[in-house]
Order: C-alpha cells, then structure tokens, then sequence
C-alpha cells in the first residue's frame, strides 16, 4: 500500500518517518514549506511532490496533517490543484485538530470524488508520532475506519473509533481545552509558589501527591520552573483549539468562562511574540517580572 502525506512539519515529518521503519511504502511528501519537503523525501527516499494531485496520484492512502480549517479546506478544494483531483478509490486521513464541521465538509466532497475521509484526531505530540505511541480519536464511516486501521495500529498505542465525521473532532477540542485550561492553572499556581518564595521542585512533588495533579505537571512543570520552552505544541495551537471548543460551547448557548481566559491568555503570548513558544511558556505571563524578559528565553 503506497502512502502519501501532506504537511510534513514536527508530527507529519515523524509519523512518515515511523511508517518508513515499519515497512511501509511511503511514496510522495507535500508541504507548502519546500525546504521541509524535499529533505523529508531525500531522508525517506521518496518524491517531494509540487502538487497536491501529485501526492494523490503516488499513493492510496494519503495522511494530511496541517494546520487550521483554511488550510484543510485549501488542500481538498483549492481552485485547480487539489487533493481530490482523480482520487477515486483513494483514502485519505485527515490529523490536524480543525473544526469538526470541516471533517464533514471534507468526507462529502470525498465522497462527491469517489474516494473515502476519515479523522484521526491525535492526542499526543512529537516523541509519540517517532514511536509510534500515538492516541488516536477516530471519525467517519466504519468502512473507511476498518481500511486504515492496520496503518493506524503502527502509528498509535491506543485508537478510539468515535463515530461518525466530526464527532472524533469534537472529542478533541475538548481534550485540548481542558489540557490548556490545566496549563493555565499550572502555570499560575508555580508562579504564586515562586512569588512566595516556596521551593518549586518541592511544590511540583507536593502537587504530584495530591489533588493537584496532572498530566500537564508531569510534561510541563518542570518546563515552567527552568524556563524551557522548546515547542512540543505551541502557544499558537492552543490558541487555535481553545477557540474550536469555545466556538462549539458558543453554537450551544454555553458560557465557558475558564476555557475563555485560557484562550486570552495565549492570545496575549502571541501578541506578545511568544506564539511559537512551547504551551508551557504561558508561565512567562504568571511568574512576576518574568513576562518583562520573556523574549530573552526560549
């Protein structure tokens, strides 16, 4: 089975990679940054696609891993060049966390070309997409499900078949929502504790040990406390999916107030030029005087 991907950045680039070790045929890479793509391709052995019918010619299954819902509706229904020129017959599994009406968006136009979508909603980040540890949240129809799942097994340690297109997004949102509003809150409980003069390392094993407690405490407080904030995932997706969820509460009549001042506090980190920076650098705007130097600290 030939396997194409288009967006090749820090999880597409690694989960191409993980196929390629697991000995599958990874046949042609898109990315509108070139550069990225044509050093995947040499590194892989494979095409650097110009096009993105090109991609879709070179493979049966094509993984799309990009970043918001403009880019998504580009690549399927761009004027000219697209994804969905002569793919009938083909697969394609959409990764990026976008709006969930835009999954269904994309499954019928798929359809309308012959072809089958599915959303593969990732809930991990860089090291799990190299490992192929990934976990996976799965949306669109069983058939569609059931073809990709023995690539799928390669890729993650655990999948999820949701239900239908838009639904395995929505569980998404809501996973980085509450991931981000556990960021925030960690981020102002540290910088409380620096502000006390409290020993931080004591305090992250305190938290640890008690209600406290989360995932995000074990992947960034250390990050916060030291100031290293190399991106995993960026202040600017967690901006981007805090609004995807806070646009579905909106659609529902509901008032999200903690997931609202998360979103505006990573709208502030990027209007602070910090939108590149890994999420646990929303610390730089908890810990007292740090912000001021913020961009002397990566």
């Amino acid at each position: 089975m030939n396997i194409g991907f288009v967006g090749v950045g820090r999880m597409g680039a690694n989960m191409a990679r993980r196929l390629k070790d697991r000995g599958f045929h990874v046949t042609a890479v898109y990315d509108t940054n070139r550069a990225a793509a044509t050093s995947l391709a040499s590194e892989l052995g494979c095409a650097a696609a110009q096009d993105l019918s090109e991609v879709t010619a070179a493979s049966d299954v094509i993984f799309t891993v990009v970043t918001d819902d403009n880019a998504m509706r580009q690549i399927f229904a761009g004027p000219g060049d697209n994804l969905l020129v002569n793919a009938r017959g083909k697969l394609f599994v959409n990764c990026a966390t976008i709006s969930p009406e835009v999954h269904v968006e994309i499954e019928e136009l798929a359809n309308k070309a012959g072809a089958q979508s599915l959303e593969a909603c990732m809930a991990s980040s860089i090291t799990q997409a190299r490992e192929g540890k990934l976990y996976l949240m799965c949306g669109g129809s069983e058939e569609a499900f059931r073809k990709a799942e023995p690539i799928l097994k390669e890729l993650a340690a655990q999948i999820r078949f949701v239900g239908r297109a838009g639904e395995a997004a929505k569980v998404k949102a809501l996973v980085n929502m509450v991931m981000n509003i556990n960021t925030a809150g960690l981020a102002e409980g540290l910088g409380l504790g620096a502000a006390l003069g409290l020993d931080l390392t004591m305090l992250r094993e305190v938290f640890s040990q008690t209600g406290a407690n989360s995932r995000v405490l074990e992947t960034d407080g250390e990050d916060m406390q030291n100031r290293e904030h190399s991106c995993f995932f960026s202040a600017a997706h967690a901006a981007k999916d805090s609004g995807i969820a806070l646009e579905l509460a909106r659609s529902l009549g509901l008032d999200l107030p903690l997931a609202r001042a998360t979103k505006e506090q990573y709208d502030r980190m990027i209007g602070e030029g910090l939108g590149e920076f890994d999420k646990s650098g929303i610390a730089e705007l908890t810990f007292k005087d740090r912000h001021k130097h913020s961009g002397d600290r990566r």
